[in-house]
């Protein structure tokens, strides 16, 4: 019998391997019974083919992996690129050496964990190139299963966005949630005292003044009617007029953001914030950005096109002749690899690990991608911050285009 409340894994069971796939664990015990349990191998994670229309992906997840992989207590050495990184096709993202047995059932959780933290960081990359320079807020815990919430909400942070509106995912990031006001605040207003304007009312005298006053001014009547009223009602308090006009009634988005700018400078309020949300993607938010100040961008985010994500062996080692042997399975490119960028110029050149670049840089010498985080079962290089994968990401956004 299943007693629990939700079906999702316990961290102890993550930990221990139980969330794989069975024919692992048959795979371990046929190669135990056969004798092979000491081979060692060097099994690649990386990315085929990007999905329709993606140039590049942004490799996230990197933290939970080697958190699982010290607290599992697996003896075995990983290489990878750093969180963050923006890459392309074919790449090497994260090399595992070690015993096959040893890793095999964690093959699963690992390619679950990098799959779905790279599908989320990339949309949000993509979605920040996107508005340039305006702001992004995450408004995406509603799309998915709450077990998973704060784990989405730091694939959108690092991968871009600039804050999240869930209160435990931010918290577990060390900022403070962001947010409006709901639809329902309105319409309860509307239905007990015959005003829903009177929401916007009791939202300035009930919360404390450093929450932005934020009004939705799409519940009932026309937008731009609706900013008019939250300028008259709340004067110089009101900091900004959010949009979530659904789909089915928005028309011309843009024509309708136009309206409203055009009345708040008819009034003197140009430095009312304009904030549309609902719905949103790349090419609506490129075709929005010069006239809104703050995008509020949720299942476009946190339901993004899979980044697929395989492990394969691509080296064994040959204990009669003391050296590693390239060897994988057909359509995969065989050998232990090593990246080198020229940063500036978002140029890649992959090379044999021990093999030197040929690739020249206009600027500078190129940087190697894949270095090692853990050796036999320890921590070896120090994992960054969540704001420092940030701010790595935002810097090479710069030399790519959608």
């Amino acid at each position: 019998m299943n007693d629990r409340t939700f079906y999702i894994a316990r961290e102890e069971e993550i930990i221990k391997g139980e969330v794989t796939d069975v024919y692992f664990l048959r795979t371990v015990e046929v190669l135990k019974a056969a004798g092979l349990e000491n081979v060692k191998v060097r099994a690649e994670f990386h990315v085929a083919s990007l999905p329709k229309g993606y140039r590049w992906a942004v490799y996230a997840g990197l933290k939970e992996v080697v958190n699982l992989v010290l607290k599992a207590g697996l003896k075995i050495t990983l290489y990878s690129i750093p969180e963050g990184t923006i890459f392309f096709e074919d790449e090497p993202l994260l090399v595992i050496e070690g015993r096959y047995v040893d890793f095999a059932i964690y093959e699963t959780p690992i390619l679950g964990i990098l799959r779905h933290y790279t599908s989320v960081a990339t949309k949000a990359a993509r979605v920040r190139k996107a508005a340039g320079d305006r702001i992004v807020l995450f408004f995406g815990a509603r799309a998915v299963h709450p077990a998973i919430q704060p784990m989405v909400d730091r694939a959108a942070y690092i991968g871009g966005c600039d804050a999240v509106a869930n209160v435990l995912g931010a918290k577990l990031l060390g900022k403070e949630p962001v947010g409006t006001m709901p639809h329902a605040l309105m319409i309860i207003f509307r239905q007990v005292t015959g005003d829903h304007t009177l929401a916007w009312a009791w939202f300035d005298k009930a919360l404390p003044d450093n929450i932005p006053r934020i009004v939705l001014v799409d519940t009932f009547y026309d937008e731009r009617e609706e900013t008019y009223l939250a300028v008259r009602l709340l004067k110089d308090k009101l900091k900004g007029v959010r949009l979530d006009t659904p789909g089915s009634r928005r028309g011309n988005m843009r024509k309708i953001v136009k309206e409203v700018k055009w009345l708040l400078k008819l009034m003197g309020r140009e430095d009312v914030k304009i904030v549309v949300s609902g719905g949103l993607d790349e090419e609506s938010i490129k075709e929005l950005r010069d006239l809104v100040d703050i995008f509020g961008v949720g299942t476009t985010i946190a339901f993004p096109p899979s980044v697929d994500i395989s492990m394969d062996i691509v080296e064994v080692y040959d204990e009669a002749a003391g050296r590693w042997i390239p060897i994988t399975k057909r359509g995969k490119l065989p050998g232990f690899k090593q990246v080198y960028r020229c940063l500036e110029e978002m140029r890649d050149e992959m090379t044999r690990y021990d093999e030197p670049p040929s690739i020249r840089c206009e600027r500078g010498s190129p940087i190697p991608l894949l270095e090692k985080y853990v050796e036999d079962g320890k921590l070896v290089k120090d994992l960054p911050t969540d704001d420092e994968v940030r701010r790595y990401v935002l810097e090479q956004l710069k030399y790519v285009d959608l």
